[in-house]
């Protein structure tokens, strides 16, 4: 398969794999599971698939770029992953998808520093259509397009998630231009997994407590099923990363929010579908011009 078709498979992967794991983060902390430990066994549970799979690949001399950007992304990466469970804990699923589409401008602005990746005309109007269409879906919450919606703490935390989460986003690509797609996966997933269980002394959780609570064999289906979901959509997003500008795939990503939405009416009987589809919709043109016009 040529390299557009492979990029073309990984963006279905991941835009199917990101709503789906939101799916089962808030199925397992609606039923009052901490967001955090969520955050964090999704983390370690990964990264010791990882550990097995560090068996059977040859690790070549890593630099201190590889280093200083996996550590700086595993900051962003648990911090911004920890408040995305704690939003989607309260926070409509059709609703807090759709903020994502804020995402690819954190990212451009931080790419045109970091990376040097500068937006054509066609992607900044693309990414202007994407944040229009935001509108449609913001407006059906009781606050409303307004000032008044940032007061919503699950639109807060939803917020400090897609910002730390776009620049992580820069900063895992500076990991694969160090090393490779799939040693990026791995230190996402091991400093992650560090970061986050950090993150739990930070915030004073009671383990023991929220370790016995959370881990239950009633909950290992959802955890395996979520992790399957997370670790597709983190190689997927890198795989992608490594042939085109963040900006423009974290712009991609957003077709992921029309999915969302279906995902919250189905399972969660989230109101006001349709005119949360009318703005997925006009986000979706904006992705589809970055798509037919990038560069």
């Amino acid at each position: 398969m040529t390299g557009t078709v492979l990029v073309a498979i990984a963006v279905i992967l991941r835009v199917i794999s990101n709503p789906l794991a939101n799916v089962y983060q808030k199925q397992l902390t609606s039923k009052g599971n901490n967001p955090l430990i969520v955050n964090f066994l999704t983390y370690f549970l990964l990264s010791l698939f990882c550990g097995i799979l560090l068996f059977f690949i040859q690790i070549p001399d890593l630099g201190k770029d590889f280093w200083l950007y996996s550590i700086l992304g595993g900051i962003a990466g648990a911090m911004g992953n920890g408040f995305l469970v704690k939003a989607l804990q309260t926070g409509d699923l059709s609703i807090l998808g759709p903020i994502n589409s804020y995402k690819s401008v954190v990212g451009i602005i931080a790419g045109l520093f970091l990376l040097s990746e500068i937006p054509d005309i066609w992607g900044i109007m693309g990414i202007s259509l994407i944040i229009y269409g935001s509108y449609y879906v913001l407006d059906t919450t009781d606050e409303r397009f307004s000032w008044k919606l940032l007061k919503n703490p699950a639109i807060q935390f939803r917020i400090w998630a897609m910002v730390l989460t776009a620049i992580e986003a820069v900063f895992i690509k500076r990991v694969i231009l160090a090393s490779s797609t799939i040693l990026a996966f791995i230190s996402w997933c091991i400093f992650g997994a560090l970061f986050s269980f950090i993150v739990l002394f930070f915030y004073k959780t009671r383990l023991n407590t929220e370790f016995r609570r959370t881990v239950k064999l009633k909950n290992m289906n959802k955890f395996l099923l979520l992790i399957a979901c997370i670790g597709t959509m983190q190689y997927t997003t890198n795989y992608v990363f490594d042939h085109i500008p963040v900006g423009y795939a974290l712009s991609l990503f957003q077709l992921s929010i029309i999915v969302s939405i279906l995902f919250g009416y189905k399972f969660f009987q989230e109101k006001e579908i349709r005119k949360k589809i009318i703005g997925s919709i006009i986000m979706i043109l904006g992705s589809v011009l970055i798509i037919l016009l990038e560069n």
